[in-house]
């Protein structure tokens, strides 16, 4: 077990007590041999068994690189996902992962997705999922968008320069607090600066008012 499958089954036992056993015994990531059909109803099925309930502000996860977030405001779904995903990818050949995730992804719905999208700094060799994030970063539904830009570590540790640039103006334009891109400052650059100058200009062109969040990133 990972830290972060500790810390992800200390959050589930401390808010609905047994039903991790529960959770491993139903999607077979552990005591049995690994059911990718039952995997995948066990993934799907545990927002209805285990609900969406907020998490405090009490719990943090941190990645292999030594970062360090909270998970306040993650559903208790989103939780037991994460910790489905963490455990669940250990039995899928390092080959088949990539493939895997990108599979779960896509087949999931908007919680699953979320989740998923939560848990990609804490999956093996994270750099190789950053084609999912990245696709999500396109996504219209604004709840996918902010799990993957927000209060999430993945953007900043493995996103290109382009892309990364690219989230943080979608924030911007969205109302996502940019204070909510963790890692930011260290990925703010001149071509961030001259992106975020250029919106500017056309906002005040078109007459409109300019983002408080979008004069920080124009400013040293």
């Amino acid at each position: 077990m990972t830290a972060a499958s500790a810390t992800l089954a200390d959050v589930l036992t401390a808010y609905r007590p047994g039903i991790t056993e529960a959770l491993y015994a139903k999607s077979t990531v552990r005591g049995a041999p690994f059911d990718r059909i039952a995997f995948e109803a066990a993934f799907a099925a545990a927002g209805r068994r285990i609900g969406t309930t907020l998490v405090g502000s009490e719990y943090e996860l941190v990645d292999a690189r030594g970062s360090r977030w909270s998970i306040a405001g993650w559903g208790l779904d989103e939780v037991a996902r994460a910790l489905l995903l963490v455990e669940g990818i250990a039995h899928v050949a390092p080959g088949e992962q990539v493939a895997w995730i990108g599979d779960c992804y896509r087949a999931g719905g908007l919680r699953e997705r979320t989740a998923l999208l939560r848990a990609l700094a804490l999956l093996p060799d994270p750099a190789r999922f950053v084609a999912v994030g990245i696709d999500a970063c396109r996504a219209s539904t604004q709840p996918i968008f902010e799990a993957i830009a927000a209060d999430n570590p993945y953007p900043a540790a493995h996103f290109p320069d382009a892309s990364f640039n690219q989230m943080v103006l979608k924030a911007v334009f969205t109302e996502v607090p940019l204070a909510r891109i963790l890692g930011l400052d260290a990925r703010r650059t001149p071509e961030l600066a001259r992106m975020a100058a250029d919106y500017a200009s056309e906002r005040k062109a078109a007459g409109r008012s300019i983002p408080p969040d979008l004069t920080m990133l124009t400013t040293p």
